[in-house]
Formats: structure tokens, sequence, C-alpha cells
């Protein structure tokens, strides 16, 4: 396999690579397809070529008339077996000489960085210390990451599928690029992608024979120079890569030079601009000459989410048309779905306009900021805690933004479902239906099932959408054919849900600002212990504390027909039995109260 490797493309040791080593990311021209190429060899008779096994290695098993084309060209060649490059006597020779005293020095500068990370105790060190150190490792790793993306798109591109088992990947048994990269360095592969992906835009180009520089040249200076993270060149890229020459938006490509000199002055707070060239003069306006720093800069340095939002200001700018002609493109983009089950939760993916985001963000801070503000009780509220009337201190929710924007939006989607407006299926409204055995509810143990999703459901979810929603029995025969279909039990009505929301006004539990209509009913006496199915028994939770009722400390109970509440221990150390907020209309501070 030496052999082959020894055969490829890569550039003598020294050399400047050539012809098909240069780089042609942003030209569409890719080397020769050895199958297709005039100078291929022939395939009759019992000549053998590295070129057959372009078709059903490389490039995945051919179909139809394809795979008749390539088997009438010949037998494929093997791939080669694959083994550790170090092993390799032409890896092994990449070692001595003066290459080899090249990675000789970077393998004693790795050593240095270890040597000099083992003398230092980060734990022990001072705040100035500590501080200094972070940013000096992070300079550190600024050139390697830069090496990294350089030798990634490298071995991505002489290992692309259209040179067939020249392929760098094909030659050493791997089976495409990523996995070769994978292999080399033990990454993931996506890491591998994103390597490749930002190197690609930051490599030198060819075009008709011409070495062009690199499609964002800004960027691959201040990579070249160690002065930008990944991170930041890439919020760069994706940024602006719509509106350089090959992309989809027509923009004027001075001031699209401009726009990622000034991200890049942004993110690393050094100036970066073209220095005059061999054919430029002193009277030449504009120098077309390589980018190269200049000095730094006078404003500020901006971290890499920054540079994004940064990115998308300039996008703004360099549409000529602004944004409507893209208006479609992006509606288009717009995308929402779910993902694999994973750890128990379905990943959420996709994403929204600008115009969608901020209809949800509103939404959300509306909710969330409801408790956001600190209060102090006035002398009436004072009053009211005195005479057990009110929760004292402020209600703490654990949750966090995250876990309070799904509450929220599932109050929202709930609330829809049960609109009648909304849209039915087959005659029924959007229900959810969850399936339990009769035993395991009883015992309150084991799983449920929703159809359409494969994840289980606990059982305390399951007693919680009872709870709220009732349930209705399936009887089964011994042979699993089903024998009747029970009514509904355990399910307050629709006119009982209405008097108590009267009562209650939304969530009882102090402090809760979430509103009827995404509220729950809930058994203060438990259904299966017996408790009845009435306005006495049932009161108004939010979801997030119907669900944790019974872990959260906070107890429950009907005093002639009105709910009681008793917060837990480290809200209310007294541990009193207090009436909650009362539905506004019969609040006596909302009420009007005669003279």
């Amino acid at each position: 396999m030496d052999d082959e490797l020894d055969s490829g493309s890569t550039a003598p040791t020294g050399t400047t690579p050539t012809g098909s080593n240069l780089h042609d990311w942003n030209t569409g021209l890719s080397g020769p397809d050895p199958l297709t190429a005039p100078d291929a060899h022939s395939l009759s008779g019992t000549s053998d070529t590295k070129a057959a096994a372009a078709g059903d290695t490389a490039a995945g098993p051919a179909t139809g008339s394809s795979r008749a084309g390539r088997a009438s060209r010949g037998r494929s060649k093997p791939r080669p077996e694959w083994r550790d490059p170090a092993e390799l006597p032409g890896v092994q020779g990449a070692h001595t000489g003066a290459f080899g005293q090249k990675l000789q020095a970077l393998d004693d500068a790795a050593r240095t960085v270890m040597a000099v990370m083992d003398s230092i105790d980060v734990n022990a060190l001072s705040d100035p210390e500590v501080v200094a150190l972070t940013q000096m490792v992070e300079r550190t790793g600024r050139p390697v990451d830069a090496a990294r993306v350089a030798t990634a798109t490298v071995v991505g591109y002489r290992s692309r599928t259209g040179l067939g088992s020249e392929s760098l990947a094909w030659r050493l048994g791997a089976s495409h690029p990523t996995d070769l990269l994978i292999r080399l360095t033990g990454m993931s592969g996506p890491e591998m992608k994103r390597r490749v992906a930002l190197g690609e835009k930051v490599a030198p180009r060819m075009l008709g024979g011409l070495v062009l520089e690199p499609e964002f040249p800004f960027v691959a200076a201040a990579l070249a120079a160690g002065e930008i993270g990944l991170d930041a060149a890439e919020n760069i890229v994706k940024g602006l890569a719509d509106y350089k020459v090959h992309g989809r938006f027509d923009a004027d490509q001075a001031n699209v030079d401009g726009g990622e000199a000034a991200l890049v002055e942004s993110a690393t707070g050094s100036v970066f601009a073209r220095t005059p060239g061999p054919g430029d003069t002193a009277d030449d306006a504009v120098c077309a000459g390589p980018v190269r720093r200049l000095g730094a800069s006078a404003g500020f340095t901006f971290p890499a989410d920054r540079i994004r939002e940064m990115a998308a200001t300039w996008q703004a700018v360099l549409n000529p048309d602004g944004a409507a002609p893209t208006a479609e493109i992006l509606e288009a983009k717009s995308t929402f779905s779910f993902g694999k089950l994973s750890q128990g939760l379905h990943p959420l993916r996709g994403g929204v306009t600008p115009e969608l985001k901020g209809i949800m963000q509103n939404l959300f801070n509306t909710f969330q900021s409801a408790r956001s503000a600190p209060a102090f009780p006035s002398a009436d509220e004072q009053k009211r805690i005195e005479a057990g009337e009110l929760v004292p201190g402020e209600i703490l929710d654990e949750r966090d933004g995250g876990q309070k924007r799904a509450d929220i939006l599932r109050g929202i989607l709930v609330q829809v479902a049960q609109d009648p407006r909304t849209p039915t299926m087959g005659g029924m409204p959007p229900t959810v239906m969850v399936h339990v055995n009769a035993t395991d509810l009883i015992n309150g143990v084991g799983v449920g099932w929703i159809d359409g999703v494969e994840g289980p459901v606990s059982m305390k979810t399951i007693n919680q959408m009872v709870d709220n929603g009732g349930f209705r029995p399936i009887f089964f025969g011994g042979t699993g054919a089903v024998l009747a279909l029970g009514d509904k039990v355990r399910c307050f009505t629709p006119l009982q849900r209405k008097a108590i929301t009267a009562r209650d006004g939304g969530c009882i539990i102090p402090g809760c600002t979430c509103p009827p209509q995404w509220t729950e009913v809930h058994h203060v006496t438990p259904w299966q212990n017996g408790g009845p199915t009435n306005v006495s028994n049932g009161v108004l939770l939010c979801w997030y504390h119907h669900h944790n009722i019974d872990t959260s400390g906070w107890h429950i109970r009907m005093v002639l027909g009105m709910p009681e509440v008793k917060a837990p221990r480290w809200i209310d150390p007294t541990a009193t039995w207090r009436k909650p907020p009362q539905h506004r209309a019969h609040d006596p501070k909302t009420r009007r109260q005669d003279e």
C-alpha cells in the first residue's frame, strides 16, 4: 500500500504543489475523472488500472446502465486494507530530512506546552495569573487550529471521490474523505466536516492554471496570523457566503470585501488590509496585493457570538434591494421538525424568520417577566400575610429560561388543541391518546405509550393526564380482540371546569402567572383514593405545578368548597394554611367597595 501512497499526487517535499494539488474550491473544477480522461489507461486485454475502481468503490454502488457501462470497462481494483499510516515507509521517510526537522519542531513545541502546563497548578493561581494564562493558552492554540483546518482541507481535497482509485482515501484503505480524516486524527465526523468546510473558503483557489487568493482573504490572513478563532472565522464565512461572487445575491464585491475586513477587525482587534502588489504603483488608489496585518485597531474587540450578530447586520447592508428580494428564499428555509429520541427527549430542529422569532420572543418575555422584578409587600399585603390570607416571601421558581419557554409553548399548544375552531382529524379534535395497562395504572407502575411516538410516558405523567382529562377503559378478550369501549371516567366536564375557573381564576399556587386557559384541573383528594370528580374537589394548576404537586412541598385542601394552600417550609416556616389568590372578580382588592 505504501507504493500506492508514493504514486499519488503528493508534491515532493519542500516544493510548492502544482497541478492537481492546487485548490479549486469555488470554481467547480475537479480533477479529471480517471474513467473518462482522454489519457486513461485502456481497460482491454489484461491491463490493470487504478481508475477502474472509481465507480464501484469510491462513488458507491452503480445501478442500471451506469453499472453496465462500468462493467464493460473492466474489473474494479480491490481497495487496499487500512494500515496505520505511521507504519508506512513513505510516512516514516517524511520524518527525515528538512521536512522531518519541521515535524520535530512541532513535536518539540507540543512537548514544551505540556511541560509548561505540568509546572503550573491552575487551581492555585491568583485571579490575575489565571486570567493571563487563559488568554495565553487561547493565543497559543489558534495557530494550531489554523493548521488543523489547512491540513484537513488538503487531505479532503486529495481524497475527493472524483479521483477514484487515485484518491488519497482510497489508496490508504478509507471509504471516503471524512473516514480518512477521522482515522488520522481520532476526531468526530462533524468536527472534520467543519474544518474542511471552513478550509474550502480560506484556501487558495485555482482557475485555468492560475492560483487565486482565498474566497475570504481577510479571514485567511487573520487565521494565518493566529489572531482569529475558528468560531469567529466560521461566523464571518457563513454570514457573507451568499454575497460573494458565487453567492445567491447580487452585491457589490467591493462592499463585501469591506464587510469582511470590518468583521475581521471587530473579531481580532487588528486592522487587515491589502498591501501594494507587484503591479501597483504609488498613484494607484486601491491596492491589489495580498492581505496583511497593518496594526492594532482603535475599536473594540468582540466575541464570536457578537460577530455572528454583526454579520447579520452586514447582510442587510450588502443586499442592494433590502430584505424584500430574499424574503421568499428565507421563508422557504424556515423549518421545524423533531429529532430522534435521545435520553428521553426529542430534540427540536429548524429555524424561524426574524418576524416569527420576534413574536415568539415577545410572548415568552411577557410570561417570563411576570416574576422577574423584585416585589416587596405593601402595608395591606403585610396585614393579609399576618392574617393568614397571603403566602409571605417571593415564590422561587427553580426552572431555567429554557424550561419556562417549553412550558409556555406547551400551554399555547394545549389551548389551540382545545379550541373548538381547531380542525378535527377523523371527526375528533387533536387529542393525545396514551395507552396504558389497567393493572399498571392501578398499581402505579410501568409506562404508557402515545401513538406515533417511540418514547414511553412515565406513570407520573399518565396520572397527571388522567387527573385532568379522565380515561376511557377498553376491554379486551383472551385473544386480544376488543370486547367493549367504556365511558369516560374521572373526567371533569366542561361546565365543571368553567365553574372552577370562575372560582380560582388560574393556577392557585401563589405567584404563578399561568392564565386559566393553560391550566389543568387537579383532584385535591386523589380519585384512586375515593375523591369525587366535582367542583368542590377540583382546583386549577398549571402543568408545571400539577406535575410536581406531590414532590414540591405544596399542599392543598378544600374548606367549605374553597381551596387553601400550605407552602413548603422554606417559603413559610409557620406552615400555615392560607387562601390562595381568588379570581379578580371576587378578590376584595380588585372590587369597588361601597361607601
